[in-house]
């Protein structure tokens, strides 16, 4: 048994100088993309708990960074069948538009898929301050099948988000309201009415 602590002791050790030393490598470097391999160190130091309640906060659409803080890492997660959207909800504006058709003040071009579905829906809005959004807030987007879908924003322009950023079988949206494009990517769901 002692052995096996001994072996447990070094283990350990390795695993805390390897993250010290990753975490010195990319200082001042840009985040990348979570993964699945994110968890194992976190689960092998005892801090899965702590990435468990910060990935339940963020799916529940709660997570909203204060100033200072860094930019969400939340995972993508699986898309949604199709269903009509209802309405668009972006908390951090005090927005809440009915969406529908074209005749609306905020409408979903129906050539895109449908929010929350795989691919990237494109919603347009007149007059709202989309450059006042950061990386990490939500958009939700209520359904027809009595969910709501939520966004965690990824990136905001002024000019107009290119291609770059969309992947397949993901479920992305993007906002257009005048001349600012807002890039945001499926995060969460959860059962409205």
């Amino acid at each position: 048994m002692p052995h096996a602590k001994w072996v447990a002791g070094v283990l350990t050790v390795a695993l805390l100088g390897a993250g010290v030393g990753m975490l010195r490598s990319t200082e001042g470097a840009r985040p990348t993309a979570a993964t699945a391999a994110d968890a194992l160190p976190s689960r092998a130091l005892g801090l899965s708990g702590h990435r468990r309640l910060v990935e339940q906060l963020e799916h529940a659409g709660q997570h909203a960074p204060g100033k200072g803080s860094r930019p969400s890492r939340a995972l993508a997660i699986t898309p949604l069948r199709v269903s009509r959207p209802l309405r668009l909800h972006i908390p951090s504006l005090g927005v809440d538009l009915p969406l529908g058709g074209d005749a609306e003040e905020a409408a979903w071009d129906h050539d895109s898929p449908a929010p929350g579905s795989a691919g990237t829906a494109v919603v347009t809005a007149a007059d709202l301050r989309l450059a006042e959004l950061r990386r990490g807030l939500t958009i939700e987007i209520a359904r027809a099948d009595r969910r709501t879908a939520v966004f965690t924003v990824d990136r905001v322009s002024p000019a107009g988000v290119s291609g770059r950023g969309q992947r397949p079988g993901r479920a992305q949206l993007r906002l257009v309201s005048g001349e600012t494009t807002v890039l945001a990517r499926l995060t969460g769901q959860r059962r409205t009415g």
